[in-house]
């Protein structure tokens, strides 16, 4: 599994003109699921997430989590992050996983998450056509690879 989470002082998802979703400060957290990612995947990156002190304390230094700051979390299904663009000009995303495997995984993801963060995280739709809308909080976006733990 791959996520880029930025963070936001707000942030919203449109799917035909409807907002889906729509949070204030914390993160929009992009998700790209493979094949081979398991529920250990799941579990070590929702961690990763809530853990992350990537918020100011009162010296202006990034040391509080998201649950430190009482965060949200609009969590968007992202298969082009598994885009490989090595030969030619025309992304293959072979690595993504199809939706029947990767829904029941998005869908684990998102629990997990909001357990973790202890409210529900707010979503896209699987496979949607989906309008992001957000302002990045800083700039800070954190990429992480579930397969790549260093």
């Amino acid at each position: 599994m791959r996520v880029v989470i930025q963070r936001v002082s707000e942030a919203s998802v449109t799917i035909d003109n409807v907002i889906k979703g729509k949070i204030g400060q914390g993160f929009v957290v992009l998700l790209g699921i493979t094949a081979e990612d398991t529920e250990e995947d799941i579990e070590w990156l929702t961690s990763k997430i809530i853990g992350l002190r990537v918020f100011s304390d009162d010296e202006g230094l990034m040391n509080k989590s998201i649950l430190d700051k009482n965060g949200e979390i609009l969590l968007i299904s992202q298969f082009t992050l598994f885009a490989s663009t090595k030969k030619g000009n025309r992304p293959s995303f072979i690595k993504a996983a199809k939706p029947d495997q990767a829904i029941p995984l998005y869908e684990k993801f998102t629990g997990m998450l909001s357990q973790k963060l202890q409210r529900q995280v707010k979503t896209g739709e699987f496979g949607a056509d989906m309008k992001v809308a957000l302002i990045n909080d800083g700039p800070v976006t954190i990429n992480i690879d579930s397969k790549n733990k260093e």
